[in-house]
């Protein structure tokens, strides 16, 4: 018997959080690293990247007139956050500023424990730059970031805090 699939829209279920710290070596935070994050989730506008790409290698060969590849290397996509300007706050801006570095994770289906939807990029910003227009919209800036070192996918979101 098949199941009936939950589809859902990321707006209002995503969740960004940037967090300084992580002490696993797994890089999966503990719920309480996970709490001591700054939640970015109400304050961006766009997102670009946040996957990882893989460069094939062709192997072509004499035998065969059709270009065969194997899988090459793993690499982050360009990823970046735009984010609405606070005409009272800069707290996002001094948390990103250039070459901070620290772990963007995202909780793909929201804060479910235990869900298996946690991805964590290793960072460092390398730009953030005010996004200028004179157009009828909010001021926004965006922040591009470096991922660091091998993204954790598919993690499980961690334990709910004991109450």
């Amino acid at each position: 018997m098949a199941s009936t699939q939950q589809r859902y829209m990321r707006r209002g279920v995503t969740k960004f959080f940037f967090l300084t710290t992580i002490a696993a070596p797994t890089n999966i935070p503990t719920r309480q690293e996970l709490t001591a994050g700054t939640d970015l989730s109400k304050q961006i506008a766009d997102i670009e990247g946040w996957s990882l790409e893989n460069s094939p290698i062709e192997t072509p060969d004499l035998g065969n007139k059709f270009s065969t590849s194997i899988p090459g290397e793993d690499k982050a996509a360009n990823s970046a956050l735009t984010f609405y300007e606070d005409l009272a706050s800069d707290v996002i801006e001094a948390l990103l500023s250039k070459d901070a570095v620290g772990y963007i994770c995202i909780l793909r289906k929201g804060d479910i424990p235990q869900s298996k939807s946690l991805d964590v990029f290793p960072v460092r910003v390398g730009s953030r730059a005010p996004s200028y227009s004179t157009g009828t919209e909010p001021a926004k800036f965006k922040v591009s970031f470096s991922i660091s070192d091998l993204p954790t996918l598919d993690a499980p979101v961690p334990a709910a805090a004991a109450g």
